[in-house]
């Protein structure tokens, strides 16, 4: 069917819709608006589904996501070969999340599957810790992580609270073409069952089972905390209060769930607009940290201040170095460190993690960018001591298979009192770590390349980089590596890589946005010498290399 009978078709079927049939029709007559909603249908990878909220094949709503559940549903039931099959269900505060939940445990149950359908919005960590503890075939999470209002998602975990890998994506996806957008279904209301706090209360006793550090009177910090209007708020607050954490201030105007987020449009705690509020009441406390966390509570990004008082943001690499350096110092302090302790990052995380990883006997296991493969290497990891990326994500622990900010944020306050009581900041840690392993900075730009011309613009531009890669900069040799080839025992993937001794480059496209990103990364004798290595090459790569 080609677009425009696709788009008479929604037309036709959406007519008791009225908020998606009144979108359609505000398109009639234009050919590219129309082209835009229905050139492809929304692709289901690793990742599940992400798009934005809308009508069209090309968006999140309810006809994607039942089909993709129906789809899902079936590949569940002949994997299970007859067994009973569950899945656990949660969702973030996202426009149309819990919709959505609600409509794929009614999929599911329409098919004979229980549905564990958690009763309130839930952090992303804790539908992959309560996969493992009720012992469900799989997980779905409403969500789009850290992405505008615009957008929602829905991703999939099998039965290690891991979200799926190339293999099993595959195959969901051939049972889900199988499906159409308006398949008909009947529920079957006595299969969903709904969670409350027992899952709550077990998945923190088991957070706090990889606490490391006591807080006392004596180390307390002041905290400054915004859930940034997501789910991470009854968690953190929760956890921190039960580590006596009583100098905690939650930023109120960004403490009550909103799916719009009115006051950090782009809810990423990567980006220090959505961090202004903190950042204001850190001001008026005099706090030794700031956190936030995004809106499925996976990611947490933090704050903390200068000899000058003055408060810095902490890149994803930088806090991820202090909670490793803290972790690794602590289980060392505590005769805890073990036989051949394992750290595990991806090919885009700050290689500053061999060397810490080194000066304690650590070894480090490196893997593709996405959380998932962190989930999955850690199947196989004997004396596992945390998993990081650069992109603010952390697993602290093995209650879990994906990124966890609840736990990350309990070991994060955990290092800050430590070091307090040693009469030291997480910034001036911080500049130990550069001192004692090396001057590293590391940058991400992206290149945006929205609709069907953008993704043909970047498939164009990586063949052209794959032609003729860059073979030196600064006058050092780099070593040039396509993972496209499937090298070094990972799976095929379309990254490229350019690496020596000073400079590290990564290009690859986003698994979740029409993005094509590039990550720097700079070895330097000083703070100065990595700073003006950093721009020299961020300025090559912008011009001569991709002309952004």
């Amino acid at each position: 069917m080609d677009i425009f009978a696709l788009y008479q078709q929604w037309l036709e079927k959406t007519k008791d819709d009225q908020k998606l049939y009144d979108e359609l029709l505000a398109v009639k007559g234009d050919e590219k608006a129309i082209e835009d909603r229905f050139y492809k249908g929304l692709a289901f990878g690793t990742g599940g589904l992400r798009g934005v909220l809308g009508a069209g094949t090309n968006r999140m709503n309810v006809y994607s996501v039942g089909k993709a559940t129906l789809g899902l549903a079936d590949y569940l039931v002949k994997k299970a070969s007859g067994a009973p099959v569950s899945v656990a269900i949660a969702y973030d505060s996202r426009n149309m999340s819990a919709e959505f939940a609600y409509l794929a445990a009614q999929s599911l149950s329409a098919k004979g599957i229980r549905a564990y359908l958690f009763a309130e919005l839930t952090p992303t960590p804790v539908l992959s810790f309560a996969v493992r503890h009720l012992g469900a075939t799989a997980g779905i999470v409403i969500t789009a992580s850290h992405n505008p209002k615009e957008y929602n998602g829905y991703k999939v975990y099998n039965e290690l609270g891991c979200q799926i890998t190339d293999g099993a994506a595959k195959e969901i996806t051939a049972c889900i073409e199988g499906h159409g957008y308006f398949d008909e279904y009947t529920p079957n209301e006595s299969l969903i069952t709904y969670l409350g706090e027992e899952v709550k209360r077990a998945f923190l006793d088991a957070i706090k089972a990889f606490s490391l550090s006591e807080i006392t009177a004596e180390n307390l910090p002041s905290v400054v905390y915004s859930p940034l209007h997501g789910t991470g708020r009854k968690y953190v607050q929760a956890i921190l209060q039960e580590l006596g954490v009583t100098a905690l201030h939650t930023v109120a105007e960004q403490e009550e769930p909103d799916g719009n987020f009115p006051t950090c449009p782009y809810p990423n705690p990567e980006e220090k607009a959505a961090l202004s509020l903190a950042l204001r009441d850190a001001e008026k406390y005099k706090c030794d940290l700031v956190m936030a966390t995004d809106p499925d509570a996976d990611r947490i990004g933090i704050a903390v201040a200068n000899e000058k008082g003055e408060y810095v943001l902490l890149n994803g690499n930088e806090t991820g170095s202090i909670l490793l350096y803290y972790i690794l110092s602590r289980k060392r302090e505590t005769g805890t460190l073990g036989i051949a302790p394992t750290v595990i990052k991806t090919i885009v995380t700050t290689d500053i993690v061999f060397d810490i990883a080194k000066d304690f006997g650590a070894e480090v296991k490196e893997v593709l960018t996405g959380f998932k493969y962190i989930g999955e290497a850690l199947e196989n990891t004997d004396n596992y001591v945390l998993g990081l990326e650069e992109s603010y994500g952390y697993l602290v622990g093995t209650h879990a298979r994906d990124k966890d900010a609840v736990s990350a944020a309990m070991l994060i306050v955990e290092a800050c009192a430590y070091f307090k009581g040693k009469g030291k900041s997480l910034y001036g840690v911080l500049n130990e770590i550069y001192a004692k392993y090396g001057y590293y900075r590391t940058d991400l730009f992206s290149i945006s390349l929205p609709g069907k011309d953008g993704m043909e613009k970047m498939k164009a531009m990586l063949a052209e980089i794959r032609k003729n890669p860059e073979k030196t900069f600064d006058g050092q040799p780099f070593v040039f590596a396509d993972f496209a080839a499937g090298l070094f025992g990972l799976p095929k993937s379309d990254v490229l890589r350019f690496v020596n001794d000073t400079y590290r480059v990564l290009i690859r496209p986003s698994g979740t946005e029409p993005k094509m990103k590039v990550y720097l990364q700079v070895k330097g004798t000083s703070p100065a010498d990595a700073e003006q290595k950093l721009s020299a090459i961020s300025a090559a790569v912008k011009g001569d290399w991709i002309g952004a």
